[in-house]
């Protein structure tokens, strides 16, 4: 049995809340799917980028070629949003052409617009968070698919990752939060460990807390100071550079707060034998990660780059409606 088109789109897929308990178990039974229907076929998909891009965009477009589709990427000053045209203009502008609208923007609040703006057309155009200030939530699947590849190998079922426990060393931003929503919806233990004024906020800490109430699995969040307490027996290490896209000017005062939390032999050591080390990229050897980590055996951060075209087919499959294991 092979994915088939269900009817109704979705309207966007901004946050992990997005996709809730089901939602997440059916993209990562798509992103795994032989065989997907080309749902895109003959359609444009539109590609916003605010920021630079190379995962994200070659996922994103290869995605789209692999459901049928033709991707259109476009950068900050083709668009101008909020300086040549407002959000909700270049929103409903691209509506016009493209089946769906993907965008990697600084202000999350600027997809929550074009969401709005897109309400109550009579096609549903899905809007697609390929990065914002706030959330990844594309990366965080492709997260969540290579920590079952690596510690329940052939597992596929929504427990396969329960009980299992991953250490987020560093900066808790974007990544760090969507990371923490998709595994503790997938029954994880999820520590992080970050320095005081890089921790996570009462309100993400928050969502991340109702999201782990809400799938009974089990999953649980640990906020602590110390990564040699949150590495002590885990089964992954997960870091991301200290300075993110726009902040260039905190650099130097975010490697002195940062200093002790790169993921290093030492840190490494910590964690349980077999522990694998993963990296969203793009990494910054001496800083927040060891080269001899991000190079030796316990790295999968290549094979987490390789699974970030996975996700996207499963985010955009879902989007369109394509139900896992039905009939074509």
């Amino acid at each position: 049995m092979t994915p088939a088109a269900r009817a109704g789109a979705r309207p966007a897929l901004l946050d992990v809340e997005d996709l809730g308990n089901d939602g997440l178990d059916e993209v990562l039974a798509l992103a795994t799917s032989p065989g997907l229907p080309p749902v895109l076929a003959g359609a444009g998909v539109a590609m916003v980028f605010e920021k630079p891009s190379a995962r994200t965009r070659n996922a994103s477009e290869m995605a789209v070629v692999a459901l049928g589709g033709h991707p259109v990427s476009m950068q900050a000053a083709e668009v101008g949003i909020d300086t040549r045209e407002r959000a909700e203009d270049v929103a409903r502008t691209l509506a016009c052409y493209h089946r769906v609208l993907c965008a990697r923007v600084f202000d999350h609040q600027v997809l929550v617009r074009m969401v709005d703006a897109l309400a109550g057309a009579p096609d549903v155009v899905p809007v697609v968070n390929l990065l914002s200030d706030r959330a990844h939530p594309c990366q965080a699947v492709a997260d969540l698919l290579t920590l079952r590849s690596a510690l329940a190998p052939g597992d596929a079922s929504p427990a396969a990752l329960s009980g299992r426990r991953v250490a987020y060393v560093g900066d808790a931003n974007n990544v760090c939060r969507s990371l923490a929503k998709v595994a503790v919806l997938a029954g994880m233990e999820v520590r992080v460990a970050s320095p005081a004024g890089f921790q996570l906020s009462e309100e993400s800490v928050s969502e991340i807390g109702r999201l782990a109430s809400a799938t009974g699995r089990g999953g649980t969040l640990v906020l602590t100071d110390d990564p040699r307490a949150a590495a002590a027996g885990a089964d992954a290490l997960y870091t991301d550079v200290w300075t993110s896209m726009g902040q260039e000017g905190e650099a130097e005062r975010r490697r002195r707060a940062f200093a002790g939390y790169a993921v290093d032999g030492p840190l490494l050591a910590e964690a349980a034998p077999d522990a694998v080390v993963l990296h969203c990229l793009p990494a910054h050897r001496g800083e927040e990660i060891s080269a001899e980590v991000l190079e030796g055996p316990s790295s999968v951060v290549w094979r987490q780059a390789a699974y970030r075209l996975d996700a996207m087919r499963g985010v955009l499959a879902w989007l369109l409606g394509v139900a896992p294991g039905g009939p074509r």
